[in-house]
């Protein structure tokens, strides 16, 4: 069984090496060889050209495909894996052609795994972890009213007059910045054309508390059904959303005002222009946060409140981002070997096993990592 890992860019390289450093067989594809063998050159000699064609001639059933190239790659390459007897992991979301695969999936058995990465990824861990919690708790009642949030943001760990810094290209961030939400607000789908049209602060409850602006992102509301909320649950609240440094909306503003109705080489010339002067320096850290909170209230009382909060940043071991995206992909890549992931389109797991172990790990790539129950009392 040989894992085809294609991709080495910033996001990649933490859990690239921990599958080398445990002794898998894995064969690196990359589009520039120098860049690869910079990141892993120490641990493999099994580098490869990036060429799609060559990777699918070589796939072997069982073989597994690992995808941390840009998303117009996943289906492709989850395609040729099918043909191959192979299986497929990205830790991007599952787009409307990557689900299409799911029965072709099923029929060769091939296990296409997506949605493991940090947001998403570890954010479907923690929310199936709460979810399954709160229905075992003795306070579960159809009576009772839930909210539900989970805002998660990479911000420079020492903050700028920007209120940001970029750990890959800007496009991506852009792109997304026009692109428009669905969340739940006060028993009520929200819509909103742009993200800032829904700003709002967000208390994260870290063991210093802190504030931050947040706003939903993409559309919140099939993931209702994805956590396994039951349909008789009264929601008032749902939303998937992102976290970023106060004042960052007014750094931004004028951000907005010039992607409103920029077209694609505007977009790009504005990426570029951001790259040059906002990204990260050599060894300059960064921060990821990520909280997930579920609620139930119970005649206008919280009866159940609980909420996994993570903050990690750069250190020794590289960049928070990259540490939290790619190490989950890793993770994800050795259940599939281990048959613990069934064959079809499927993101991040909610088996109760996998999701203890894989927050074990999570907890040895944060600097902190807890589940706060917000109605014990805590130690003095």
């Amino acid at each position: 069984m040989t894992i085809h890992w294609c991709g080495t860019g910033l996001s990649a390289v933490p859990g690239l090496r921990r599958l080398l450093e445990a002794g898998h067989e894995v064969t690196v594809w990359n589009r520039t060889l120098a860049r690869a063998e910079d990141a892993v050159g120490d641990l493999t000699r099994r580098i490869r050209a990036f060429d799609i064609d060559r990777l699918a001639a070589g796939l072997q059933p069982g073989d597994i495909v690992v995808s941390m190239l840009p998303g117009d790659w996943h289906v492709p390459l989850a395609r040729r894996a099918i043909a191959g007897g192979a299986h497929f992991v990205s830790s991007s979301y599952i787009s409307p052609e990557m689900a299409a695969l799911d029965e072709p999936a099923r029929a060769a058995g091939a296990a296409l795994v997506n949605e493991v990465g940090l947001d998403p990824g570890i954010d479907h861990l923690m929310a199936h972890d709460l979810v399954e919690s709160y229905r075992a708790s003795d306070t579960c009642t159809p009576d009772n009213v839930l909210s539900f949030t989970s805002y998660c943001g990479g911000v420079p760990k020492h903050a700028n007059a920007f209120r940001y810094k970029f750990s890959w290209s800007p496009l991506g961030v852009l792109k997304a910045l026009r692109a428009p939400s669905r969340s739940l607000r006060a028993f009520t789908e929200l819509s909103v054309k742009r993200p800032w049209d829904a700003l709002s602060s967000y208390l994260a409850p870290l063991p210093q508390p802190e504030s931050f602006e947040v706003y939903p992102n993409r559309d919140s509301l099939p993931f209702i059904e994805q956590y396994r909320f039951d349909p008789g649950w009264k929601l008032r609240d749902f939303v998937r959303g992102t976290l970023r440094l106060n004042g960052w909306a007014e750094a931004w503003a004028d951000i907005f005002a010039r992607i409103e109705n920029a077209d694609e080489n505007q977009l790009r010339e504005l990426s570029d222009r951001l790259w040059a002067d906002h990204a990260y320096a050599e060894g300059e850290p960064d921060r990821v946060i990520l909280c997930v909170s579920l609620r139930a209230e119970r005649e206008g009382r919280p009866v159940w409140h609980r909420t996994w909060t993570l903050d990690a940043w750069g250190d020794l071991r590289g960049s928070a981002m990259a540490r939290l995206v790619s190490v989950p992909v890793a993770l994800a890549v050795e259940a599939v070997m281990a048959r613990e992931i069934p064959p079809g389109v499927s993101p991040a797991p909610h088996d109760e096993r996998l999701i203890a172990r894989w927050l074990r790990e999570i907890d040895s790539q944060a600097q902190h990592l807890q589940r706060v129950d917000h109605l014990q009392p805590r130690p003095a």
